[in-house]
Order: structure tokens, then sequence, then C-alpha cells
């Protein structure tokens, strides 16, 4: 009969000593850098702790962990209806992190289903109010208003959003061969343009070149010797150089008056010899 009273002490004993360390151990917490633990007690909220170990008193206290690390977030592609009536799809990142553990536990459910959903509103929002030229040529400036409209919106929640980017544009296979061909359109006048200014540059030039030997006859003739010189250097058979029109006038005036006219010859373009 003792003996199965001292068993039965034992047991019980065992079965209390059992139960403390479960108590003690259900009680230590330990939270890593990256969160924070939110405690409840009997239903009211007391506050984060961490990181590091901490101790919550069991049954009473509750405790709710929180990363604070920044979460990285596809937002799905969504079809859009830009101003000019352009029908696309827009995807982007999100990345956000939470600031106050207490707000992102009691204020929403789930601040991560939360801020996606915010996020795609948002996105089909301010691509709606843009044309789609706005939208390829300021990608910055869209950006930074989708974060800064996003983070009015979540920071009631304690989340913090630091970047928005949109990822990709994707546009319809008519918009692409339309745009391709303004493209094309716009490089042709671009070329017409560089080609009139080339040809108004030569003549500015050319007229300039005419008043000087128009001055200076002279002028003229070394650029005949100049192109007689640039002919000889080519494997011809046939040289044609110019003569100075002063040095034929006087046979040309004599062959007038041998025909009984007193009319000098008309000035024409220097005469060319052509030696074969």
């Amino acid at each position: 009969m003792g003996n199965g009273s001292g068993l039965l002490v034992l047991a019980c004993v065992a079965m209390l000593v059992f139960l403390g360390l479960m108590v003690i151990l259900s009680a230590i917490k330990i939270v890593p850098e990256y969160e924070r633990g939110v405690i409840f007690r009997l239903g009211r909220l007391m506050g984060a702790r961490g990181p590091g170990l901490f101790l919550v008193i069991p049954v009473f206290e509750r405790m709710v962990r929180i990363d604070t690390r920044v979460i990285t977030m596809d937002v799905p592609a969504q079809e859009v209806i830009t101003l000019d009536n352009v029908t696309i799809k827009v995807n982007a990142v999100l990345y956000f992190q939470v600031i106050n553990p207490n707000w992102a536990v009691t204020k929403v459910m789930d601040y991560i289903r939360a801020t996606m959903q915010i996020a795609q509103t948002t996105l089909r929002s301010v691509v709606g109010q843009v044309e789609l030229d706005e939208l390829l040529a300021k990608r910055e400036k869209i950006n930074q208003k989708l974060q800064q409209i996003i983070d009015e919106q979540t920071e009631p929640w304690g989340i913090k959003v630091t970047i928005v980017e949109v990822k990709d544009v994707e546009l319809p296979q008519n918009m692409q061969r339309a745009m391709a061909k303004q493209a094309e359109a716009e490089r042709e006048k671009r070329a017409k343009l560089i080609h009139a200014e080339g040809e108004f540059q030569a003549s500015q030039v050319l007229a300039n070149a005419a008043v000087i030997i128009a001055r200076e006859p002279v002028t003229l003739q070394l650029r005949y010797l100049q192109t007689l010189t640039e002919i000889a250097v080519e494997k011809n058979s046939t040289i044609i150089f110019p003569l100075p029109i002063e040095t034929i006038m006087p046979f040309v005036n004599a062959a007038t008056r041998s025909n009984g006219t007193d009319k000098p010859a008309p000035a024409s373009a220097p005469p060319t010899q052509r030696l074969d």
C-alpha cells in the first residue's frame, strides 16, 4: 500500500515538473533581428517587443510575429486604357516594409494582401490618366507618382512603400506596327532635312566661290589647271583641257572682220581642245 502511494506521488511530481517546464518554455520567446513580436494581454495591445529574448505570460499573453524586412511584390499585369484610348497591359514591382508593427497587426487584417490590392488599383488609375507616349518617355515621373499615392494610402497601416517601378508595357500588334512606321517616317524626315541643309550650305559656298572668280578671273584658270591635273592622273586615252578665252579672242575678232562684220564674237564658255 505504501509503495503504491509513493509511486503515485512520484508520478504527480513528474507531471507537475513536466507541466512547469512546458509553461516555462512557452513563456520564453526569441525574436530575430528582422522581426518584432506584438504582444496582446487578455486581448489588449501591449506593444511590440524584440529583437532578442523575452518572456510572455502563458495563457494571458499572446505574441504575433511581424517581419520588418523589405518585401518585394510583383504587381500582376493590368489591362489599362490610356488617356489617348490605347489598350495596353502594364505590370510593376513594389518594394515595401513594416515600420510600425502595432498598426500592421491592429489596423489591417492582412497587410500584404491589402497592399497588393492598393497597388493594382493605383497602377490602373495612374496609367489611365496619361498618354502612351508619356508612359513610354516619362517612366520615372510615373514611378514617383505611383510610389507617392500608394505610400499615402498604406501609411495608416504602418507600411512604408519605398520603390514602385513599372516593369513592362505590352502593346497590341497593330500599335507596334504603327509606332514602327511612325519612327521610320521620322527618320526619313530627318534625313531629308539634313540633305536639304547640306544642299543649302553647298549653294552658299558655290555662291561665294562665284563671287571670288568674278572678281579675279585668273582663279578660273587655276581651277581649270587643277581639273586637268586630276584628269591626267587617271589612265585615259582622251584628255580635254580648256584654253583661256583671252588667248583665242584675237583670232575670233580677226575672222569676224574678214567676214565683213564688226560685231565681236559673243562671250561664251572657254573652248576646249581634245587630244586623242
